[in-house]
Order: C-alpha cells, then structure tokens, then sequence
C-alpha cells in the first residue's frame, strides 16, 4: 500500500461500522460531508496521538460488519484515528482472523493443531469441503489451536453483518448479551473533543457488534456444515463445566465455582464466597495485599514463574503515572484451554481479581485482552463487566471505598505472539504485535510507555484464595518452591480430557491416571508447542516448576497432552514446526529464518533415511541453538525445544 491516503471510498456500511465506534466525523479532515464540516480545521498532536490505540477496535468493527477490511474501509479509518495508512495496513495484516482481499461473510476455522490433528482434523477438512462444495459462500480456513482441546476436532463458524439482535443464541437457558466487538463494557463518548488514553468512555452504552458465531466441537462434518450455513440457529455450547471432570468436587480451590454457580448471576456469585476477597483486600490496604501475595509464593502460571508479588510491588513503587493493570487472556499455546474455562464458567472471579491487582499496583484502568477465538468468553466477560459497574463493584467509587478501577476488554485477532506481554502492549497500542527489547521492563515502561502489571487468567484469579484463606495456608499447598493449586490442561488419548486442578507436586502418573490415559501410550507433550516430550517411563515426574526442569523438560502453562502409538510422530512434530514458521512475527532473523529452516528440514527427513537425514539432524540441532540463543523473546526461544526432545527422548527418527 502507498503511503499516502488513495481514492478508495468507504461503503455506507464501512463507514457506519466506524462511526458506531468513534461517534460521527466532526471535520472534512476526518471525512465528514464537506457541506456539514470545515475542511480548514482537524486533530492533531498529542490528542491524534492518543487515538491510536482504537486501531485494532476499529479493525475488528470493519470485520465485523462487512467480513474484511477494504482499502476504501482501512483509509477511512485512518483518517479518523491520523494514522499513516502503510502502518495500518502492517497491522491489519499482521492478523489472521483480518482479510484485506474480498471474502465471503462466513468464515470456517477448523483446527488443525495438534489435539484436533490426532482427532481426525484432516478428514474433517476433507469432509467439509466436499459437502461444501465451490460457491457456497463460506470460506474455509485451516486455523491453529481453537483453544478446544478437549472436544477435539473443534470448528469455529463466524458470519459478519448479522443483527445484533440474533448474533448468538442463548446459552445454557440464559439470553447472553449481544457480542460487544471486543471493547467489552467500553464504548465512545461521541464528540467531546479531548483525546485520552484508553479511548473509549466506560460510562457509555457499547456498539454492538454485528456478526454471529458458532462453536462445533466436537466436529463432524455434517455438523460443522450445518453450523456454517446457519450460525444463529447453531446448538447452545456444552456447559464450561463440561471441560472440568472433577466439578463439584469439594477439594477444589480455582474451579470450586464452576458448574456450581450461574456464570451470568452476580449475585449467585457473591452467595458462594464472591467479593469477600475484595473486602480483605480493602481492609489491608495496597500494600497488606502485595505482602500477602508475596508470602503465599504465587508465581506466574504463563510459564515464566515469575513472583507476582515482586512483579506487583515493582508496579506500584514506580513514581511515575499513570498505572495500568493488563490481564493476558490470549492463551494460544497449542493444548491449552484453561483461562477459556474460567472465563465462561466463573467470569466474575476474574472482574474481581483484576480489581484487586488494580488496587494493590495503584492502577485505575484494567485492560482484558482477549483471544479473538473465545466469543463465549467475550459475552460472559462483558455481561459481568456491565453488572459489576452498575452494582458498583467497578467505576469511580468501588464498593464505596472511593476507589476508582475501571476495565476495558480488547480482542485479539489471531496471533500467538501476543501472549507475549510486550507484543500484548504493542497490540493494544494500535501497533504490530511484535515483542520489545528489555530493559526496559514492563513495571518500568509498559503499556503507554507507563509502569504495567501484567498477569494471565489463571495467576489472577489465585489471589483470590490468597486473601480469604490467608498467604500461610495458601503456601501449605502444594510444595515449598511451587505454592497453592494449578490448573492442567488434558486433552488428546485420555478417556476424560479436559481441566483438571491439583496441588503442585502431584506427579504425572497421577494426573493421567485421573484423566484416563490409555493403553499404549507413545508419548506426553508437556507445555504445549513450546514444551517438551516425556516418554511412557517417565511418569513420576513431579508437576512442580523445578521438579520439570530438574528433569530436562518444562510445565509451561500447564499443558499436557497424551498421544498413543496410532498418532504419527514425525506427522506431530511437522505440525509445531509448521506453526511456528506460521506464527513467527519475523522481527528478528534467527526466528524468521529459522523457523522456516526447521520446517523444511523435518519435511526433507519425513523422505529421507540413512546419512540424508543425519545431516538435517544435525542441522536442525545447529538451527535450533541459533534461536534460542539469539531470539528476541520466548517464541523463537522455544520454537526447537519440542522437536529436540522428540529427537533425544523418544529417538523420533531411529
């Protein structure tokens, strides 16, 4: 795309799209009728500036209404936010879920990734299509992780331009709010002049967004296609408590809620226990609270461990303001699914527990940045983002102890890379979703270039059991270096798939064994993509940060995934190489190149055997150092971990 704005016009429903989001034009500059507005006068500087970060909101609008972005449509945009169009168009194909060539208005993800692969994706593919045929107005699109591990194969369905009124059918026996297009309980204060940060006023009544979804999982080809041609007429989704074999369960801690309280009912919430974390939290103050985040040992559940009680602390002391909280709901590890699973069955556990880090951190603005997959996740979200404010448990005055906390959903649009928290910021900012340098570090210069708390689902909603049961008894579970409850994600050949949780220190016998594994059993994949393979003899490993690294592999996020001797390995280990080569931001060169290099040398040895394939062997090894030496972040650091296990434990290609 040129630099400069071109000729392209906007549709009238392009144009709406983004109204409903920035309210209408107030200048010919901004592309307001030239006999309503002045053409002499438009935005500029910092409160230009300051609208970037509704890019992606923007782009999901367009998305939404028409089911892709048109240059006339990004120009448009463009001009009402001052952004260069050549940095948009770098964003807006940064995203999978985005299209700027024509397409139909209904969109098929199927997933292909590995759980789903070893379910039959590939004949679910094959089988679509076939019934489908040419002209039937559905696209369809092979898609990573859906993040629906345990009903593999899964599909997504999403049709643009549909009424808000019928964009999704009710959900367990309750109307679910109409899909808010990500900007959650946020919405634009038309016309009031002053360019802000967050950019979205949350006193105001959201844009609706206008597209259906549908989630077939798991998948037949007869349902998916069905699902396809009629979105809204599509089966309710299983209950979030059908992914958590143990709900009900009195042992629960993180999942006791779930399948036992209305996730759309905050006063069923608030019966079982909800909010009285909060209260504590108010009662202790910022820092009691940070003080008992510390001595419960609560470290990180992405992967990293870091200690979020020093990570919150760091936030907080930092003189400069504004603060932001951000919680990272972009799980998209290949096997993972639990922060789905708390979202939709316990939303406003998670309203509360970012509430609570808000306080400590002194941050007054929350940002939920979302996975574009979870449209469930989104409404539930966004209903209980609504009934916390109007109840006041959100807003200017929280629960009357004249603080002030607000939050603000952002959805992604299909990138892996955004789980990372740098590539988040740069996401939400309006800008590619490539990782930052460090230092500086994100509790230093984050989010708006101010000091940032970051947390995932999962490492948030553990505070609240930090508060009501106090740090010294969270601490007494599990074990000394690895504290309280995790969650781990099941899926593949297992009987009962799905999210089970358990004290850290259990071993993986034991959580398979509650899962269900079956016979012959190949191998385990521990940490999704960027894990690590354990052989069948290694079960008694202890699912603990240290007790996996102590031997040679990693828990990462908590995934675990089981494959017998029907699944092919050379077939599973092409595919994490494909999705890294696919994923890769191409920043830096040691994982833009690399990742393609691995893919095809794991290609040339599924053909070859003998000295041919030594030597790609051993290029893999040299090509897998130089990323994880020299990457810039986590991706391309771990994009060879899985493939190298494979190679030395298992002996993949012996």
């Amino acid at each position: 795309m040129d630099l400069h704005f071109g000729d392209s016009k906007p549709t009238d429903d392009e144009r709406a799209a983004v109204d409903a989001l920035l309210g209408p034009p107030e200048s010919s500059w901004e592309g307001a009728d030239r006999s309503d507005a002045d053409l002499r006068w438009a935005r500029g500087g910092r409160e230009a500036r300051d609208r970037r970060d509704l890019l992606l909101p923007g782009l999901h609008a367009i998305n939404d209404r028409v089911g892709w972005i048109s240059e006339g449509a990004l120009d448009y945009l463009c001009r009402r936010l001052t952004v260069p169009p050549a940095e948009a168009y770098g964003v807006v194909t940064f995203y999978s879920m985005f299209s700027v060539r024509p397409r139909p208005a209904t969109v098929l993800h199927v997933c292909t990734d590995l759980a789903c692969a070893a379910a039959g994706a590939a004949e679910l593919c094959a089988g679509v299509e076939s019934r489908l045929g040419p002209g039937s107005g559905i696209s369809v699109e092979r898609s990573p992780c859906l993040g629906l591990c345990e009903r593999a194969p899964a599909a997504l369905v999403v049709r643009a331009g549909v009424p808000s009124s019928s964009a999704r059918p009710a959900l367990e026996d309750e109307a679910v709010q109409a899909d808010s297009g990500g900007l959650g309980a946020a919405a634009p204060k038309v016309g009031d002049g002053k360019g802000r940060r967050g950019g979205l006023d949350p006193s105001a009544a959201p844009p609706r967004a206008s597209r259906a979804t549908a989630v077939v999982a798991p998948a037949t080809p007869d349902a998916t296609v069905l699902a396809a041609t009629a979105p809204e007429t599509a089966p309710a989704e299983a209950p979030a408590a059908m992914a958590v074999p143990q709900a009900g369960q009195d042992n629960l801690v993180l999942l006791r809620r779930i399948g036992v309280v209305d996730p759309l009912s905050l006063d069923d919430y608030r019966a079982h226990g909800g909010y009285t974390a909060l209260r504590r939290a108010f009662a202790l103050g910022p820092a009691g609270v940070i003080r008992e985040v510390t001595d419960s040992g609560l470290v990180g559940r992405g992967g990293a461990a870091f200690p979020t009680g020093r990570k919150w602390q760091a936030t907080a002391s930092q003189p400069d303001h504004p603060h932001y909280l951000v919680c990272n709901a972009d799980e998209s590890e290949p096997g993972t699914f639990k922060d789905r699973v708390v979202m939709e069955g316990d939303p406003y556990a998670l309203v509360e527990a970012m509430t609570i880090a808000g306080y400590a951190t002194g941050a007054h603005k929350g940002y939920l940045y979302l996975r574009g997959e979870y449209p469930r996740a989104l409404d539930r979200l966004t209903h209980a983002i609504e009934q916390a404010r109007a109840r006041g448990l959100l807003g200017d005055d929280v629960l009357g102890q004249g603080y002030a906390f607000d939050i603000e959903i952002r959805r992604g649009a299909g990138a892996y890379i955004c789980g990372e928290e740098t590539a988040l910021f740069n996401s939400i900012e309006g800008y590619r979703g490539e990782p930052r340098s460090k230092p500086p570090f994100p509790v230093e210069k984050g989010l708006f270039g101010k000091p940032t708390a970051e947390n995932n689902v999962e490492t948030l909603v553990n505070v609240l059991p930090i508060l009501t049961m106090g740090a010294q008894a969270y601490a007494a579970i599990g074990t000394g270096r690895s504290t309280g409850p995790k969650l781990f994600c099941v899926s593949g050949s297992v009987d009962r798939p799905g999210i089970y949780e358990l004290p850290f220190g259990a071993t993986l016998g034991e959580l398979l064994e509650l899962a269900g594994v079956r016979e012959r059993l190949r191998a385990v994949l521990l940490g999704g993509a960027a894990g690590g393979f354990v052989r069948p003899d290694e079960l008694d490993i202890p699912l603990t940060f240290e007790g996996t690294r102590e031997a040679g592999t990693t828990l990462g996020s908590g995934v675990v995934m089981a494959f017998d001797d029907t699944v092919p390995l050379p077939r599973l280990l092409l595919r994490i190489a494909e999705f890294f080569r696919d994923e890769s931001c191409g920043q830096c060169v040691p994982c833009r190149v690399g990742t393609v290099r691995q893919e095809e040398a794991l290609h040339r040895i599924a053909e070859r055997t003998g000295a041919a394939a030594a030597d790609d062997i051993a290029l893999l090894r040299e090509v897998g150092r130089a990323m994880r030496d020299a990457s810039i972040c986590g991706l391309g650091q771990t994009a060879w971990n899985a493939v190298e296990s494979a190679i030395d434990r298992l002996g993949a290609y012996e």
